[in-house]
């Protein structure tokens, strides 16, 4: 939420997390020559209209003949949230999701009811109070989810963890978006 509040060279002041190396991220994925669709999103995005415009992008990349298990939509914090209402309104059992950083009781009090679909990876960070584990919501899930992983770090880093491209959540996404879900 902090680049959808400042924008890509966001930097965080109040809980020393310092800048948010958004740019870096999406350019370690394209080193690994994944071919990447992002934006910085809008002040005040509405998950859920957020997640019917991923649905749409989804739903064009499988009409153009792109297999869905070719597909990964990663999300961190809010961005996990919008990612988790997508693979509900998806409901595509092939298509990759990451959740970083985004599962917190306040989201879905706040969201429409969350049933994952596809192949779910969730990682959070053991020292950040925002993004918790997203079993609970795995297991309550009506929908079908193939795979499902969750790795809980621990950097000590809080939800700083997630603004800058470490290796402890980078590898496991880009082992997840290969088909790799062991």
């Amino acid at each position: 939420m902090i680049v959808e509040d400042q924008g890509a060279d966001a930097v965080d002041t109040v809980q020393g997390f310092g800048a948010y190396q958004y740019k870096d991220i999406l350019n370690t994925f394209r080193k690994e020559k994944f071919i990447v669709i992002s934006e910085v999103r809008q002040k005040n995005t509405d998950v859920e209209e957020y997640a019917g415009k991923i649905k749409r992008q989804v739903d064009s990349l499988l009409h153009a003949g792109v297999p869905a298990v070719n597909i990964t939509i990663v999300g961190a914090s809010k961005g996990a949230a919008i990612a988790m209402v997508t693979s509900s309104i998806l409901n595509n059992k092939d298509v990759n999701f990451v959740f970083i950083a985004g599962c917190n009781e306040n989201n879905f009090n706040r969201l429409p009811p969350i049933n994952f679909c596809g192949n779910i990876l969730s990682i959070y960070e053991r020292t950040d109070s925002i993004g918790r584990s997203c079993t609970q919501v795995k297991n309550r899930s009506l929908q079908q989810v193939p795979n499902y992983k969750e790795i809980e770090l621990n950097t000590g880093l809080k939800h700083g963890f997630l603004y800058k491209p470490s290796p402890e959540w980078v590898v496991p996404v880009i082992q997840w978006a290969n088909g790799n879900y062991e």
